[in-house]
């Protein structure tokens, strides 16, 4: 990763990726929310970093921005980053999975190629980070796997929880509490018709809990 940028610039590219990886553009009012500064602030950053040599993103007025290749790699080295860090903290230092956002924010700057490569040695190569979200590898792939929200299941199918939304801590403790994380199996018994509340059963402890559709969007999951 370029020496030069800064990590305001890092987290731009991060955010944008994020935004975009499953195909389209992102606009400034989403990348303005998202990072919670002025969309003024974000066209203004957004038209250097389409300037660069070589540029970092293509940006389209008033129809938004998305990564070059050039941006995307450094864009996955930051995630990459960010999310072994997430797991070392969780694995090996004791963090529960709704302290290690926020710390993984600042460390990710921080660095080292070296310190990177000895993380992911010393956790033998995670795929998934607490979360679920996958952790590009050294040669900066992702894992590819057929996934969709667990809004989208019918009554009475059956789904392996793959990830969960990750910035919320109190999303993540209520979701730790339901036993709702990566890898839990669960079944959807029923679907409020008034407001799409989902009941559902998971598969190892016989137990039922309630999830709101709003939630239920960014949960995801694959048919089990």
């Amino acid at each position: 990763m370029p020496k030069e940028l800064s990590p305001n610039i890092q987290d731009y590219l991060k955010r944008i990726y994020e935004l975009t990886c499953d195909g389209g553009m992102a606009t400034t009012s989403e990348l303005a929310d998202l990072m919670l500064i002025s969309p003024a602030s974000v066209t203004n950053m957004l038209q250097k970093l389409s300037v660069t040599d070589p540029p970092y993103l293509t940006y389209i007025k008033h129809q938004g921005v998305r990564l070059t290749d050039e941006g995307k790699r450094t864009a996955l080295k930051i995630l990459r980053r960010h999310r072994l860090l997430e797991e070392f903290l969780v694995a090996k230092l004791g963090y529960s999975w709704d302290e290690v956002h926020p710390e993984a924010e600042v460390l990710e700057h921080a660095m080292s190629p070296l310190l990177e490569e000895r993380m992911d040695a010393v956790l033998g190569h995670p795929e998934f980070d607490p979360h679920g979200d996958p952790i590009p590898d050294s040669n900066l792939d992702i894992p590819s796997i057929k996934q969709m929200s667990l809004n989208s299941l019918e009554i009475g199918q059956g789904g392996q929880i793959l990830r969960v939304p990750h910035e919320d801590p109190q999303v993540l403790r209520y979701l730790g509490k339901c036993g709702l994380r990566p890898g839990v199996v669960i079944k959807l018994v029923s679907r409020t018709p008034y407001d799409q509340t989902m009941r559902l059963l998971i598969a190892e402890t016989g137990e039922e809990v309630v999830i709101g559709p709003t939630l239920g969007e960014q949960i995801t999951v694959r048919m089990a």
